[in-house]
């Protein structure tokens, strides 16, 4: 079985700050991160683009003074639709105020695959590790159905909308993705979704943790170089 612990270690995680990029669990993993983070030093949890207020955890738009070891908190700017936007204070700022920050970077409209136009993801220059998660779902689907932004998707892979996303089409737009440490395949939680997990893994060029972040364990298996190193 693989602990969050060796998870986390494998995708580099550290203090400082991540970015959460791509589509199908971001939040979840943005939560993940929170909860196990906390119980090692101080956590905020903030967004560069728009997301809702993190269930069960208490938000405010500025930060006044380091958060002490054990502490979490979402910081963000309030927006019409309740959801929060970017904090007004600096990602330099925060980051001086706790041991670990969490940023969702990228919108994804609730749909498993992502392509993304020139503006996105919204990375801070100052992200130390950028992971970039992936929604099993979305493979053996229309694209059309799949992915935010299908017509990218589908101009990048020289096809149409109405075509149905492989596993090596889904592999050439996540090695496609820039500044990206570490690759997240989530909701491996069926038998056909892991062997498609697998066959992706395997095809990526970074180290990937094959997961379903909403179950327990977290982390199924763990892949570098397209192969399994521990599962």
């Amino acid at each position: 079985m693989v602990t969050e612990e060796q998870a986390w270690t494998h995708l580099y995680i550290d203090r400082g700050i991540t970015a959460i990029i791509g589509s199908g669990g971001k939040t979840t993993l943005l939560l993940a991160l929170g909860a196990w983070f906390c119980r090692r030093g101080s956590v905020l949890l903030t967004t560069s683009t728009h997301i809702y207020p993190p269930e069960g955890i208490p938000w405010a738009e500025k930060v006044k003074k380091p958060l002490h070891a054990g502490d979490i908190l979402a910081v963000g700017s309030p927006c019409p639709d309740g959801k929060l936007g970017a904090p007004v204070q600096s990602f330099s700022e925060l980051n001086r105020l706790a041991d670990y920050m969490f940023i969702e970077a990228d919108g994804s409209k609730g749909l498993p695959l992502k392509a993304h136009a020139a503006h996105e993801p919204v990375i801070p220059k100052e992200a130390r590790t950028v992971l970039a998660v992936v929604g099993l779902d979305g493979i053996g689907k229309p694209i059309r159905e799949a992915a935010h932004r299908p017509l990218l998707y589908a101009e990048r892979l020289g096809c149409e909308p109405d075509a149905i996303v492989t596993v090596q089409m889904a592999a050439r737009i996540v090695n496609g993705f820039k500044g990206v440490t570490g690759v997240i395949l989530n909701k491996a939680d069926t038998r056909q979704r892991l062997s498609v997990a697998r066959e992706l893994a395997a095809l990526l060029d970074r180290p990937v943790a094959i997961a379903a972040l909403q179950s327990e364990p977290k982390f199924l298996e763990l892949w570098r170089n397209g192969t399994c190193w521990l599962l």
